[in-house]
């Protein structure tokens, strides 16, 4: 399914934005997904997204976290949030490492990886994904991305139960960075597509959902993606299997 620019997607890592317009993934088909979870009641809702990217390590968006773990677990291979399924692995966090520089005016820099209790079991619902190092080539405007959450699917913040995933195109930064879009807010450390996350081009992560319009289909106000391809922290922050 591909959806053009004007039919904005909410973001999945906020906690405002979704996935609409999307379809419903074949379950267990993007197996780097992970449901970040915070406690409600007795039991524990899905709060962001986040996708896995090696045996102890996910990554996400900063403002996902904004009081850190304090209590969230991590969930591993899920297609549906409320059924008992049996390739779901929970995790507590152990180590939260966010970028140095996160500007949470602006959301610039908005990346932190997440170190989780244990390292994973791999099957065929729970892997890692590649995502684009330090140098890497990024999509050119209008190309086709693709994006995938549990995020709200309407402007009224209804939330689906099982995976969504869209097809996207990606917005030119000198549009973005218009006084009438998002101004100074833009930076040279994002990208600007029609929403969604983790944002793959050709398989590979290229980008994480960070901040955009609070409504749906808001044609100035498109998803904005921190490029995780500028970010030369990665490999020395954490560990040497990221």
């Amino acid at each position: 399914m591909f959806i053009d620019i004007y039919f904005a997607l909410s973001f999945f890592l906020s906690f405002w934005e979704g996935i609409i317009g999307g379809r419903e993934a074949a379950a267990h088909s993007r197996p780097y997904m992970a449901s970040i979870q915070v406690a409600e009641g007795d039991g524990m809702k899905h709060e962001c997204g986040g996708f896995v990217v090696a045996d102890q390590w996910v990554m996400t968006a900063v403002h996902c976290l904004p009081t850190g773990a304090n209590g969230r677990k991590v969930v591993l291979g899920v297609h549906s949030l409320s059924q008992a399924e049996d390739t779901k692995q929970i995790f507590d966090i152990m180590e939260l490492h966010n970028h140095p520089q996160f500007n949470p005016d602006n959301y610039d820099n908005d990346i932190t990886l997440i170190k989780l209790d244990r390292p994973f079991n791999a099957s065929e619902a729970v892997k890692a994904v590649a995502f684009l190092r330090a140098g890497g080539v990024n999509p050119d405007t209008d190309a086709e991305v693709e994006t995938a959450g549990w995020g709200s699917v309407d402007n009224l913040g209804s939330r689906p139960d099982t995976l969504k995933e869209a097809v996207i195109r990606v917005v030119s930064s000198n549009r973005c960075g218009r006084s009438d879009y998002f101004g100074r807010k833009f930076t040279d450390n994002m990208i600007c597509g029609d929403s969604g996350g983790p944002l793959l081009y050709n398989g590979v992560v290229v980008g994480i959902t960070s901040n955009g319009g609070k409504k749906c289909g808001q044609i100035k106000k498109p998803g904005i993606y921190t490029i995780i391809s500028v970010m030369v922290w990665i490999p020395t922050s954490s560990t040497k299997t990221v």
